[in-house]
């Protein structure tokens, strides 16, 4: 089980970090707005890991008769590799892109309270809360397990329903048991 755990746990994050590094490496500019989207986007296809890992499991260890915790709680170790590539190559992409995550976020934040018509209190009360967050963001122990739940609960959601749906052995059945 813990052979799986990490084979497709490593595939998922693979999948989602590689993309997410080359990207960020090869960028000229901030990332369009178009980033967040591409971002969840590989986030699902790469937690399409934890379906695969349960069902190999379910069919190669287990017989084809998998229950629904040991079904969650692989998906929920491949989604946590995952996760764990997915933060480890954002500290690649922010180490070696020079991209200063920070200020960008901080100048979204001040333009939204703009576009929105803040008071100068509220933009200086924007201001205040962007510099602390830049502060706790420059602490890699504030910033890996942020990053970290980015991708995490997306995954626990994926476990639940890949559990749930593959604790029935004629859901995507082992070759050769249809005909059984």
């Amino acid at each position: 089980m813990i052979r799986v755990i990490l084979v497709y746990g490593a595939i998922g994050g693979l999948i989602v970090a590689v993309p997410m590094v080359w990207s960020m490496l090869a960028m000229t500019d901030a990332p369009s707005g178009n980033a967040a989207f591409y971002g969840y986007l590989s986030i699902i296809l790469g937690l399409t890991a934890v379906l695969l890992g349960i069902k190999h499991h379910r069919d190669k260890a287990l017989g084809g008769v998998i229950r629904f915790v040991p079904g969650l709680l692989i998906g929920l170790g491949i989604s946590a590799v995952a996760s764990l590539f997915w933060a480890i190559g954002w500290e690649i992409s922010l180490a070696f892109s020079g991209f200063d995550f920070p200020a960008a976020y901080s100048q979204s934040m001040l333009e939204a309270a703009r576009t929105k018509g803040a008071s100068e209190a509220e933009l200086q009360q924007v201001i205040a809360e962007s510099e602390a967050f830049t502060r706790r963001y420059a602490n890699p122990l504030f910033r890996i397990p942020i990053t970290f739940i980015e991708m995490f609960p997306i995954g626990v959601v994926i476990s639940v329903i890949s559990a749930a749906l593959l604790r029935n052995s004629r859901f995507l059945p082992a070759r050769g048991a249809a005909a059984r």
